[in-house]
């Protein structure tokens, strides 16, 4: 590990890494990279996380490959320097920012989207000018060593390379004075990776999770929740850091609301048991179903070890006491609690945690607006689930225990930057105010500085 960071330090040290056309062409290759491999991406992503053609490429290759176009288009403009506005004391002097390299950065991935979490950091990265390492999650066995081959045949590793292993590999990187660390994953694992990067005082990325509420009025319109929930919910088997984890419902609506949603379920999933998505690995399988109190189960909940398969999971009458809300569930359940008034949902929710999404139904302004504005979150969306990550305008990230730092789009090029500022003062003219002696300036300072 020591050997290839050291490589990579000293190619950073070259300023190779640092011109336009550089940057640009290896987000290119990348690209190329990605096209050429898509039916063996989809294939990996199958074996590993059984997910459909269309999820795979919905959510991981086509997501990194919009990402990579609207990088490519902008990224000229967002190197070139800025002139910011300069105050009336500095006389005939100009103000500028200019975004430049961190150096040599680490990139750790999850398992739940492995090629798109990976991928996305990776081309801000890119773009930003650094050299980077990767170290995928071992779960995905077959993603994780798919990527290592393909990255690793495209690009030298002295400027791009994948790592695989354990969580001792991941220690080991720890170890190491990265410029900068971006890590998805769990906050216990997100604890542990800012412990370390703390030793070298290196700036991280935490994308963490939590659990995320759905909060839904009496005045939403319940047919379209239904829909959009369940979505959010079930895409990639609710192995989503920004799935809804559960929901917050007012109790005028929960029984007909409940109804909905097992309508819902039933047309979007009856016929598709054999395409849904898998969970990740029988550790996980067996936690998920731990948390599952049956008494309380009114859909669902149909079950094969074998297959790592859960099917979509409707629990009602959940307490904020109960086992499943204690942490977050990272599968395909989802527990209905009730509120009597948005005063007392609000008064619960923001003596939580603060999560990583939230969303909120409700067809009334005010009600949108005393959520949206009187509670602490990520990041989220007003009649809508987890689409709020697909809008590259949008910055991308959590609070407090749901994660520190954002990206998408710009915001990636800017967490892989360091923003120089720097000032240009002309020598024709030299005032002699800021210079001592200072008697009888005090008065002419406080008018310009007013």
């Amino acid at each position: 590990m020591k050997k290839l960071f050291d490589k990579q330090k000293r190619f950073f040290g070259t300023r190779e890494t640092f011109p336009y056309e550089f940057r640009r062409k290896q987000l290119l290759t990348l690209r190329e990279m990605i096209v050429e491999n898509e039916e063996a991406i989809k294939e990996a992503l199958k074996k590993d996380l059984n997910k459909s053609s269309f999820e795979a490429y919905t959510t991981e290759i086509g997501f990194v490959l919009y990402s990579l176009r609207k990088t490519l288009k902008n990224l000229r403009k967002w190197m070139k320097p800025k002139k910011v506005k300069t105050p009336i004391f500095h006389t005939f002097t100009k103000s500028y920012v200019r975004r430049e390299p961190l150096g040599t950065v680490l990139i750790i991935g999850p398992y739940n989207y492995p090629f798109q979490l990976m991928l996305d950091p990776l081309i801000g990265a890119i773009a930003a000018g650094n050299t980077a390492i990767l170290k995928p999650s071992e779960f995905p066995s077959h993603t994780e060593a798919l990527m290592k081959k393909i990255l690793n045949e495209t690009f030298d590793e002295e400027y791009v390379h994948v790592v695989t292993g354990e969580k001792e590999t991941t220690k080991a990187l720890l170890e190491l004075p990265f410029d900068h660390v971006f890590f998805t994953g769990s906050p216990r694992v997100g604890q542990i990776v800012y412990e370390a990067a703390s030793k070298h005082l290196t700036p991280v990325t935490l994308e963490l999770g939590g659990k995320s509420p759905a909060i839904v009025a009496a005045d939403a319109n319940l047919k379209v929740a239904a829909r959009r929930i369940v979505f959010g919910k079930f895409l990639n088997a609710g192995q989503t850091c920004i799935a809804p984890d559960y929901l917050y419902v007012d109790e005028r609506v929960k029984e007909r609301f409940v109804e909905l949603l097992k309508e819902t379920i039933e047309q979007f999933y009856r016929d598709e048991k054999d395409a849904f998505p898998r969970i990740i690995n029988d550790r996980h399988f067996e936690r998920i179903q731990s948390l599952v109190d049956t008494s309380k189960v009114v859909y669902g909940n149909h079950t094969n070890a074998k297959q790592r398969y859960m099917s979509p999971t409707l629990m009602v009458d959940v307490t904020f006491d109960d086992a499943i809300m204690r942490e977050e569930i990272f599968g395909p359940v989802l527990p209905v609690l009730t509120y009597k008034s948005i005063e007392e949902a609000r008064g619960k929710l923001e003596r939580l945690e603060k999560p990583l999404a939230l969303y909120v139904f409700s067809s009334d302004k005010k009600t949108q607006e005393y959520f949206m504005h009187n509670l602490s979150f990520g990041g989220g969306a007003i009649n809508d689930t987890v689409m709020h990550v697909a809008n590259p305008y949008l910055p991308f990230g959590g609070v407090g225990q749901s994660g520190i730092g954002a990206y998408h789009g710009k915001y990636t090029f800017d967490t892989f930057s360091h923003t120089k500022s720097y000032m240009k003062k002309s020598t024709r003219l030299d005032p002699k105010l800021p210079y001592p002696p200072f008697k009888n300036k005090e008065k002419l300072v406080k008018k310009l500085m007013r």
